[in-house]
C-alpha cells in the first residue's frame, strides 16, 4: 500500500566487517552530586578472512558505546595468519591474570573454543582450532585481550 520515499542522498556503503557485541557493563562515576552511570561496549569486529579488531566504546546511552566500541576495533585491526583455516602454530599467551593456550587442529576438526575465543576466532575466519583458558579469571575483556595478543603473536614464513 504505502510506497517507500526515494532518498536523494548517499546511500550508506555495506560494512565489509562483522561485528559482536562481547561485553556490556554497566560502569559509574561517583561525584559529590551521586552517581553517575555509563555504559562499556567490548565490540569484536572481523571479516571472516584473517582481519579481526577489539575495540572499547564507552557512552551515555549503549547504541552510543556500541558505535564507539566499533570505531576503535576498526583501528585496531590485526592480520591473522591463517593456514589450512587454523593457525601456523601452538601458541600460550598470558595477558594479567588471562592465560590462552591456542593450537592448530587438522581440517574438519571444528572450532574447539568456548565463550570469548570462539567469537574472535568465528570472526577472524579460523575454522579449526582447539583452545583453553588456563588463567581462572572469568573477565571476559582480559580474555578477549589475551587471545588478540595470542593471534597478533603469529608469524608465518614466506
Amino acid at each position: 500500500m504505502f510506497k517507500k520515499p526515494f532518498s536523494k542522498g548517499k546511500s550508506k556503503p555495506k560494512d565489509e566487517f562483522d561485528s559482536k557485541l562481547l561485553d556490556l557493563a554497566r560502569v559509574t562515576r561517583v561525584s559529590a552530586g551521586g552517581r553517575r552511570f555509563r555504559f562499556r561496549a567490548t565490540m569484536i569486529i572481523g571479516d571472516k578472512k584473517g582481519k579481526v579488531g577489539l575495540g572499547i566504546g564507552k557512552g551515555v546511552d549503549v547504541a552510543q558505546a556500541i558505535e564507539k566500541g566499533i570505531k576503535v576495533a576498526k583501528k585496531h585491526l590485526v592480520e591473522v595468519p591463517i593456514v589450512e583455516e587454523t593457525i601456523p602454530y601452538e601458541v600460550n599467551v598470558k595477558f594479567g591474570a588471562a592465560k590462552i593456550m591456542l593450537r592448530p587442529q587438522t581440517k574438519g576438526r571444528g572450532l574447539v573454543a568456548g565463550g570469548t575465543v570462539r567469537v574472535i576466532c568465528l570472526l577472524a575466519g579460523i575454522r579449526n582450532i582447539s583452545s583453553k583458558m588456563l588463567g581462572k579469571t572469568t573477565n571476559k575483556l582480559n580474555n578477549a585481550k589475551a587471545v588478540i595478543k595470542a593471534l597478533k603473536s603469529l608469524k608465518i614464513k614466506k
